[in-house]
């Protein structure tokens, strides 16, 4: 399935095999759905390359993020790759309650982006703050 959705990718963005490679995932389907134009920046020229996924590109993406996700035991109906990114970031968040570190490691430059991705609210801060005995 992945040889299937690089040959799609491939044929749809006309790239160089270095540049083809260099994809993520969430390139072409941020949020988990694949999306029918994007733009990669060429390793080559440093010139951004935009582009159409044709329906079979998406489709075949698609199907490996749901193999990926069944793979690993997960409903690939609930999840995508964006709510993995978030998921990891919220589970870090409540394991130690550091926000900074989140923010660095999802590369947000405001703390309060971090705040509304992670959708923190004033019980949050509670539950925080009564785990903290003086």
């Amino acid at each position: 399935m992945r040889e299937l959705a690089l040959f799609n990718l491939a044929i749809d963005n006309k790239l160089r095999g270095c540049d083809l490679v260099a994809i993520r995932f969430d390139d072409v389907a941020p949020n988990g759905y694949a999306i029918e134009r994007t733009s990669v920046r060429q390793r080559k020229t440093g010139r951004p390359v935009r582009f159409e996924l044709t329906e079979q590109t998406r489709q075949t993406i698609a199907r490996l993020l749901a193999d990926w996700l069944v793979g690993i035991g997960l409903d690939p109906h609930v999840y995508g790759t964006h709510s993995l990114r978030r998921t990891k970031a919220t589970l870090i968040y409540r394991r130690t309650g550091n926000l900074r570190a989140v923010q660095l490691l999802l590369g947000h430059t405001k703390i309060e982006s971090t705040v509304r991705y992670l959708g923190i609210d004033i019980d949050d801060a509670l539950a925080i703050s009564e785990q903290v005995e003086i």
